[in-house]
């Protein structure tokens, strides 16, 4: 009888192709990073799955679950791909976000060039990765947490004046050019809570139930999915408690139907100027559900991860729950890490069928 080779604990079959986990070094797929190393006997050294170096011969490696086990074949570290240290997705997480607390903290909004030399990187990449992070140039960010600041300002009570300085404003003209954009009204009526901001909405029918669309001289500001309208229209003053709400007329009710058209056909896309009023930590949360793909859906977590928060995979749930603007903010796209359906604001049951409407009419 041949004696079976000897095998180390958490070495990998003696054929290392049918194992799952190859396929990812041969991907080089960073999400692995942190997860799994491997370990190649010719040149004595042990990598990280996303190591850009040349794929070693299969029959050389060994596979690793823990960063111990890859130490244990007393080999060294690769140089290249630093298997000891934070992956590069890792790594750049950690400087966006020592950029967002440094944006954050700055009674200014800092140039580009100021926070690439805080975190030691050129302009250009630092913006690349941290749009490709959060989902939003630095500007947008700082745009965004500024707005959050005036918003709070003037909900606590503060004059229109603190509220502006306050939040980084170093003269009331540069706020003005902006406020409505911001704010979505103008900053006094912010103050007193929407008071005659006026809001035009109107009803429709989906196969999924009733449909109401409301916008703002800015935008659509929430697109609500429900069984009973009279219900809709409840919580849009629920949502609006200080605005003058206007039925829509004619052509609005047309906007109503391209939005029930991408209800019903979602191939068709849906772009439509919209009136999103958030927290800087929100809209970074709901630029990134934007960015899935129509058929596709991710998991709380890789959206915590997309925006540079790696562990706030709770407040990404919250952001999602605080949405809107249902499918066109899609957070039905979200799902659990195991690919199970969350809760949903308008039903766990339209959320599954946005889902099967999506896929099914994308394949």
């Amino acid at each position: 009888m041949t004696a079976t080779p000897a095998r180390t604990p958490n070495s990998t079959p003696t054929s290392v192709v049918d194992d799952p986990r190859w396929a990812r070094i041969v991907a080089r797929d960073k999400t692995a990073d942190g997860h799994l190393w491997y370990s190649v006997a010719t040149t004595g050294v042990y990598c990280r799955p996303s190591c850009p170096s040349r794929v070693p011969n299969p029959r050389n490696v060994q596979l690793h679950d823990s960063l111990e086990s890859a130490r244990a074949t007393g080999f060294r570290p690769c140089q290249r791909c630093n298997p000891e240290g934070l992956s590069t997705e890792a790594e750049n997480a950690a400087l966006v976000a020592k950029v967002c607390r440094i944006i954050e903290e700055s009674e200014e909004e800092p140039s580009l060039e100021q926070l690439a030399a805080a975190i030691g990187r050129s302009p250009s990449y630092f913006h690349r990765v941290f749009k490709a992070t959060t989902g939003l140039t630095p500007k947008e960010y700082a745009a965004g947490h500024r707005a959050g600041k005036v918003r709070r300002g003037l909900a606590s009570g503060n004059s229109v004046t603190e509220a502006i300085y306050d939040a980084g404003f170093n003269s009331s003209g540069r706020f003005y050019e902006k406020s409505t954009d911001m704010l979505g009204m103008t900053p006094s009526q912010y103050r007193a809570g929407g008071t005659n901001e006026e809001i035009k909405f109107a009803v429709g029918q989906t196969s999924l139930g009733a449909i109401l669309v409301a916008s703002s001289t800015k935008g659509v500001a929430a697109i609500l999915l429900g069984d009973d309208p009279d219900e809709l229209v409840r919580n849009l003053q629920d949502r609006f408690p200080k605005a003058h709400l206007i039925g829509g007329d004619r052509d609005y009710e047309a906007l109503v139907a391209r939005v029930v058209g991408f209800v019903e056909a979602p191939g068709i896309g849906l772009n439509l100027p919209l009136d999103v009023r958030g927290t800087a930590f929100q809209q970074r949360v709901w630029r990134a559900l934007q960015e899935i793909p129509v058929g596709e859906s991710v998991s709380y977590a890789e959206i915590a991860q997309r925006i540079g928060s790696p562990k706030a995979v709770r407040a990404v749930a919250g952001a999602c729950a605080a949405n809107k603007l249902a499918i066109a903010i899609p957070c039905h796209r979200v799902v659990r890490k195991d690919g199970s359906l969350s809760g949903y604001a308008w039903g766990i049951e339209r959320k599954w069928a946005l889902l099967d409407r999506e896929c099914s009419q994308t394949t």
